[in-house]
This record gives structure tokens, C-alpha cells and sequence, in this order.
């Protein structure tokens, strides 16, 4: 199966892939992980990409798009994928179909994951982490620490990043919105978008994106 994954910051994109990737047995491909295994590599766009980000640029698609080409192209990616963060917009998705028509390939299913605004706030601004070792995260309501503040692993200092702030998670929502979300119209015109609530546990969310692929397999 072909499959791209949208959704707003914090609806749980990427624990969900990981899991409907392994679940399906194809590849979860990330932009976020291929931008660091071009740059870690040194590869041509990899090398490209950080001479923008070293100047506080962004990136341009056309390098994000030869980056996800390369990746697709890879043997393990032969029978299927689900793309998490690409297309991130109108010309990433127009390009995919380009890729796609001209390799003789189609998307099968477009999963949206849906979450109310409101909750994507507070899932984000909940959301603390350890300064001694990152992979250490509590949730203000959803998972606290037994003593505020302190990571129950390792009794590190617990703090909220700046990213995670409700301002700055507003703002994201604001470009998912005007960037991201026309990419749904889009899809909805070619009868693959495929909405899934993503309240709820991991588990529930996932076995609810199975079943909805199956129905339409």
C-alpha cells in the first residue's frame, strides 16, 4: 500500500505511522528522518538542504521533493510506504502525483487524523521534558511526574520547551491551516482521503486506520 499520513501538530502522526508502517510491513518514511540521513550523509541535497538551514532559510521543495524520490525509490519501498510530513502542500502533493504517474504507481489512501484544535493545544503545551535526557516526557495532565517538576526517572529538572508553548503551538496550527490543510481538498477531489478521530488511546487509533484500510481495500 501507498500512504500518506496528515494531521495537525500533535495529533500523534508519527507514533501512528510507526505503527500502521510495521502493522502494514512497509516503510514509514519521515521528513524529518530524511533530512537527517541526507545531511548525516553528505549526499548533494543532504549538503544543499543544510546551506539553507545554516543561513535560517527555508528549505525549498524541490530539494525536500528530491529527497522523498530518492527514498521512494529505495528497494524496501518497492511494494509500499506511508509518507509522514510529505506532502507538507499543494505543489509537494502536485509533484508526488507527477512521481507517481510517471513510475507507473498511485496512492492508495490518504489518512487524516483528526483532533479537535483545542486538545491539539493542550496535548502540546502539556507537554514537559527532562533537560538530563529528552526521550524522559510528562504531560501536565495527561502524565505527570510524582513531584511536579522532576523527572521520575532520573530526578532531573522537567521544563517546557519553547516550541511546546501555546503561542508558538497557535501559530503552527496557523500555518498547518493555511499550508497543509488545502492538500485534504485536494486529495478529497481524487476519493482518498480517509478521516480518522485520533482521540483515544494509540491502539484504538491505530486499529481504527486499519479498519478503514481495509474497508477500502
Amino acid at each position: 500500500m501507498r500512504i500518506v499520513l496528515v494531521g495537525p501538530p500533535g495529533a500523534g502522526k508519527g507514533t501512528q505511522a510507526a505503527y500502521l508502517a510495521k502493522n502494514l510491513a512497509i516503510p514509514h518514511i519521515s521528513t524529518g528522518d530524511l533530512f537527517r540521513a541526507n545531511i548525516s550523509q553528505g549526499t548533494p541535497l543532504g549538503v544543499e538542504a543544510k546551506s539553507y538551514m545554516d543561513a535560517g532559510n527555508l528549505v525549498p521543495d524541490s530539494v525536500t521533493i528530491g529527497m522523498a524520490e530518492d527514498r521512494m525509490e529505495q528497494a524496501d519501498a518497492a511494494e509500499g510506504f506511508l509518507l509522514d510530513g510529505f506532502p507538507r502542500n499543494l505543489g509537494q502533493a502536485e509533484a508526488l502525483d507527477e512521481y507517481l504517474k510517471n513510475s507507473g504507481l498511485k496512492l492508495d489512501a490518504v489518512l487524516d487524523l483528526e483532533v479537535p484544535e483545542e486538545e491539539v493545544v493542550k496535548r502540546i503545551a502539556g507537554r514537559r521534558i527532562c533537560r538530563n535526557d529528552s526521550s524522559h516526557v510528562f504531560h501536565a495532565e495527561y502524565h505527570k511526574p510524582k513531584t511536579e517538576g522532576v523527572c521520575d526517572v532520573c530526578g532531573g529538572e522537567l521544563y517546557q520547551r519553547d516550541d511546546d508553548r501555546e503561542a508558538t503551538v497557535r501559530k503552527r496550527l496557523e500555518v498547518y491551516h493555511t499550508e497543509t490543510e488545502p492538500i485534504i481538498d485536494y486529495y478529497k477531489d481524487q476519493d482518498l482521503v480517509v478521516t480518522i478521530p485520533a482521540l483515544g488511546k494509540v491502539e484504538e487509533v491505530t486499529q481504527r486506520a486499519m479498519d478503514a484500510l481495509q474497508r477500502g481495500a
